[in-house]
């Protein structure tokens, strides 16, 4: 008999990486594997009634779910590291209780996290879920059904680092834009994961001279639909528009919805918003902290583009921190600013405020390095 094997990549960690990640985005349990021993790991997001039947039935009273710590400040803790909270039998409405409602309070005594329990909680983050997961340790020797997919924690842990590592041009083209014409895409596999990542180049900048550069985490609200919410589709826009009539930029557009939460946990907290939360409060009763994204691979983008200094186009200060620490020099950074409307003006309030973005919903400006 023939025996066909195809490696699918040099890196096989790395594939094991991406099929648990859509294995435990369509909400079905998956064992990460550690030195000595493992764990069957389910997300709360889907978790329904009948799961948690099957899994209590193999648990022997072991499972554990493992909370953040911004959940774990909502349940009226003052924790700065993720936590444990025993689950003796695997009951549906105290994991809702304790990972996902509003009104939640903390029953039981929180234990410190185990390396598989953080490999856990990096899985989440990566499928884009609810931050939040019931883990049941296994040990070396247990009998686990051959159809769940296994991961190393090892090659969780490496995974971002991994991709950014591996970040690389997969197709580029001439696309005019209104206002402008001589605009050119170029797509980047990589970065996050299964995601692509554009750069805009902006007219013809010289790349032998700091070049105009923004990064822009992507917004499908305001990017595409105008919300009013936010100032995001505006700053897009006013930045093409800046680059095209000043020697032309480089806008990277980054599949980072949400501060990196992704969409569906962005529209929840909307929902949230919609409650009296404002945007870092809705984000921590879901269990996220301030800010998710990681911006080492845009600086790779760049890298890439052969550009060594950048006139930052932003009012992040951790974006300009990131790119420095990167390796490319920031030469000065310039403020972006969008409409304040009366759905927006809390939202701005609360990133000057508790993200301390160089912006002022009044209108006012800051420029931290002025040209």
């Amino acid at each position: 008999m023939t025996r066909l094997v195809l490696n699918p990549s040099d890196d096989l960690s790395t594939v094991s990486v991406e099929r648990v990640i859509m294995e435990f985005r369509s909400a079905r349990p998956v064992v990460i594997e550690g030195e000595s021993a493992g764990a069957l790991v389910v997300g709360v997001e889907n978790l329904d009634a009948g799961l948690c039947r099957r899994i209590d039935a193999v648990s022997q009273g072991k499972a554990h779910l493992v909370l953040p710590s911004a959940r774990l400040r909502r349940l009226g803790l003052d924790r700065d590291m993720p936590g444990v909270v025993a689950l003796p039998v695997v009951d549906h409405a105290r994991i809702e209780n304790l990972a996902l409602k509003v009104e939640g309070r903390i029953d039981a005594p929180v234990s410190p996290v185990s390396r598989l329990d953080e490999e856990a909680l990096e899985l989440a983050r990566l499928s884009l879920v609810l931050p939040s997961v019931v883990v049941v340790p296994v040990d070396e020797h247990a009998d686990i059904d051959p159809a769940l997919l296994r991961v190393s924690g090892k090659a969780l842990r490496a995974y971002r680092r991994a991709q950014a590592a591996d970040l690389k041009i997969v197709s580029r083209a001439p696309v005019p834009l209104e206002g402008a014409p001589q605009t050119e895409f170029v797509v980047f596999r990589g970065g996050e994961g299964l995601r692509d990542q554009v750069a805009i180049i902006v007219g013809a900048p010289d790349f032998t001279k700091p070049v105009r550069v923004r990064l822009h985490s992507a917004c499908l609200t305001g990017d595409l639909f105008g919300s009013l919410k936010c100032d995001c589709g505006d700053q897009l826009r006013e930045t093409v528009r800046f680059m095209a009539e000043n020697e032309g930029g480089i806008l990277l557009y980054l599949d980072q919805e949400g501060r990196g939460n992704g969409l569906a946990n962005k529209i929840r907290a909307y929902k949230l918003q919609a409650q009296g939360y404002d945007t870092y409060d809705a984000d921590e009763v879901l269990g996220f902290g301030s800010d998710q994204r990681r911006f080492d691979f845009a600086a790779a983008m760049l890298k890439q583009l052969d550009v060594a200094a950048v006139r930052l186009m932003t009012n992040n200060p951790e974006k300009i921190r990131a790119v420095s620490e990167a390796g490319i020099e920031v030469v000065s950074d310039h403020r972006v600013i969008g409409r304040r409307t009366a759905e927006n003006v809390r939202y701005l309030a609360s990133k000057r405020d508790r993200a301390g973005h160089y912006i002022d919903p009044e209108g006012a400006l800051a420029c931290s390095k002025p040209d």
